[in-house]
């Protein structure tokens, strides 16, 4: 009975302890329900969160991608901008250094044209002291050939002048047999009375200065060779030379002798110079003269302008440059107008 009382008092203490014990796991199951809930739900936050992230992420890349896609593009654009301004800069450069090269040509351009104004100015300077030259000696040849020709005309001396040249002609026959070189009586007498006036005007006080040169000319007609007429019209010129020039002449005397032994000069032309009828045939007897041909001085310059206005003018004309250049010419030949 002892022992029935103690197995039963046992069994209702085995029963607290298992309600016990019951409670508390369920307790304990509870709160690690409660755990896991929050764990999961935890974990699907994060996820969500995550898979967010992933796509904000995957959006991201996208977007580096177009990003880094442009970017090349942009490069390839930089680089091909960039080619293009080396390019430029090259062709700058060039352009920089064909501007240079025209600069310094434009500077040898304008200093060129510089020194040709300053030449130009000089030249037309000298040009108006020339035209003052011609003008006077225009001036004086004019005057003198009028003088010639006044003394002349009047006169019953065979002789023309011509009004151009001034240059005294005589007929041959007066003063030489035909193809003869020795002077006539009648000849000698005809200079006798010709020459110390011809000479009184050209060595006058108003003349004397400007006389350089004075030319006594042979010429013959065409007949015979050259040779032989060269050889004729120069002794004729030099015996009429001879005559008046010479130490035991009579038809000049004192300082009009050794002024006239300075300015003449003889000359034979042979058949080179012929005179002409109005048809275009020869004069033969008007060919055979001997011709006395003053030159005044400065007639070189003269000549050497004249030449120069020629070119000028010659230049308009073509309406070319003008690069006509000065050049000393020779001495005038026969007479000189």
């Amino acid at each position: 009975m002892f022992d029935l009382k103690k197995k039963n008092v046992r069994p209702r203490k085995q029963d607290g302890e298992t309600t016990y014990w019951l409670s508390y796991s369920d307790m304990m199951a509870g709160l690690l329900l409660c755990f896991v809930l929050i764990i999961a739900l935890t974990t699907l936050h994060s996820q969500m969160k995550f898979d967010q992230k992933e796509l904000e992420l995957n959006g991201k890349e996208q977007e580096l991608v177009v990003q880094a896609s442009e970017l090349d593009e942009q490069k390839k654009v930089v680089a091909t901008q960039k080619e293009e301004l080396e390019d430029q800069k090259a062709e700058l450069a060039a352009q920089r250094e064909l501007l240079l090269t025209q600069e310094d040509k434009l500077n040898s351009q304008e200093a060129t044209l510089n020194e040709q104004s300053q030449l130009l100015a000089e030249f037309e300077e000298i040009m108006k002291t020339q035209q003052a030259k011609l003008d006077r000696i225009i001036g004086i040849r004019s005057e003198l050939i009028e003088e010639l020709k006044e003394e002349f005309s009047g006169s019953n001396l065979n002789i023309s002048v011509n009004e151009k040249t001034g240059a005294i002609t005589m007929d041959s026959s007066i003063l030489f047999e035909y193809n003869k070189d020795e002077l006539k009586d009648t000849g000698k007498t005809f200079l006798a009375e010709f020459l110390p006036r011809y000479a009184n005007i050209l060595l006058s006080d108003k003349y004397k200065d400007y006389v350089s040169s004075v030319s006594i000319e042979g010429h013959t007609d065409t007949q015979g060779n050259y040779l032989f007429n060269l050889d004729l019209s120069q002794k004729r010129a030099y015996s009429v030379a001879e005559y008046c020039l010479g130490d035991d002449s009579a038809v000049l005397k004192g300082n009009q002798l050794t002024a006239m032994r300075d300015l003449v000069s003889t000359n034979g032309k042979s058949y080179t110079d012929p005179v002409l009828n109005e048809d275009g045939t020869e004069n033969m007897e008007a060919s055979r003269r001997v011709e006395f041909l003053f030159n005044l001085k400065d007639e070189d310059m003269i000549r050497e302008m004249i030449e120069i206005l020629n070119e000028q003018e010659n230049a308009d004309k073509t309406k070319a440059e003008d690069k006509a250049e000065i050049t000393e010419s020779g001495p005038v030949a026969g007479a000189v107008g």
